[in-house]
């Protein structure tokens, strides 16, 4: 029988709520779940976004560490300004009752925290910052959406480079100033939430990852881990050392925070 110490840390991803046929299910994408299990060397498990929400005090303490993944779906714009959603738009609003609702209980517990595209955008309206519904409408911003058409292979090809931000966790992480990352949204950060720190950006100065606190990734002295980044490095995370730098950084948080757990 292994001992306590070599229990795998358990990590929360939230689900989706998708209609197939006739039936709502709750979802999350496979990509995730193979990434907590070979990126992160975590034990993935699948909090289910309810309205109303379930009681999410008692599932988070059972964790050390939750995922905030992407989706198709956007979250309702009434949650960060008063622009009416635009037509064809997806919504997801238990994901939102969810989510918005967990974010700030994670941090309080001392949950370690990695959002990816939708979720990176979650995280920013918890804080209180704003979101551009369409980034290819704004001027000065070029269009980061992915071609639909296209296999899957080239929609999440590397598309264009992000500057990493000097002396910042995703600099140390790769060891360079300058990376190249794929890009599948619409929609990006128009002002960033409190208490948020730039950590990448694109060519054309949209925010493309941050982070909260001050301290390294695997270093918890000025709180727990939260790191979001808009592009997907859960995708075939094992072929990409700085994806996979970035789920390594976030599972060894998890660790620290299961060892302080079973003390």
């Amino acid at each position: 029988m292994s001992s306590p110490s070599a229990r795998l840390p358990l990590v929360g991803l939230p689900t989706d709520r998708k209609v197939i046929g006739p039936h709502p299910f709750l979802a999350v994408g496979e990509k995730y779940v193979r990434a907590v299990v070979d990126g992160a060397g975590c034990l993935p498990l699948l909090i289910p976004g309810l309205q109303p929400t379930l009681p999410l005090p008692q599932l988070l303490e059972g964790l050390d560490g939750v995922l905030l993944t992407g989706s198709v779906s956007n979250i309702e714009p009434h949650r960060y300004s008063d622009e009416p959603s635009y037509s064809g738009n997806l919504h997801d609003p238990a994901r939102d009752e969810t989510n918005l609702a967990l974010i700030p209980l994670a941090i309080e517990l001392g949950l370690p925290i990695l959002a990816i595209c939708r979720g990176f955008q979650e995280i920013n309206v918890a804080f209180g910052g704003r979101l551009h519904q369409k980034v290819h409408e704004v001027a000065g911003y070029m269009d980061h959406r992915e071609n639909p058409g296209d296999p899957l292979d080239r929609q999440y090809a590397p598309t264009h480079e992000i500057a990493l931000s000097p002396g910042g966790w995703l600099a140390g992480i790769a060891g360079v100033e300058r990376v190249r990352v794929n890009s599948l949204h619409g929609q990006g950060i128009a002002a960033l939430g409190d208490g948020l720190t730039v950590e990448a950006t694109a060519p054309d100065g949209l925010i493309e990852a941050y982070r909260r606190g001050n301290c390294g990734p695997s270093d918890g002295s000025s709180g727990p881990f939260l790191l979001a980044v808009q592009w997907h490095p859960e995708w075939r995370v094992l072929e990409n050392p700085f994806h996979q730098g970035i789920f390594r950084a976030f599972g060894d948080a998890c660790r620290q925070r299961a060892n302080q757990r079973i003390r």
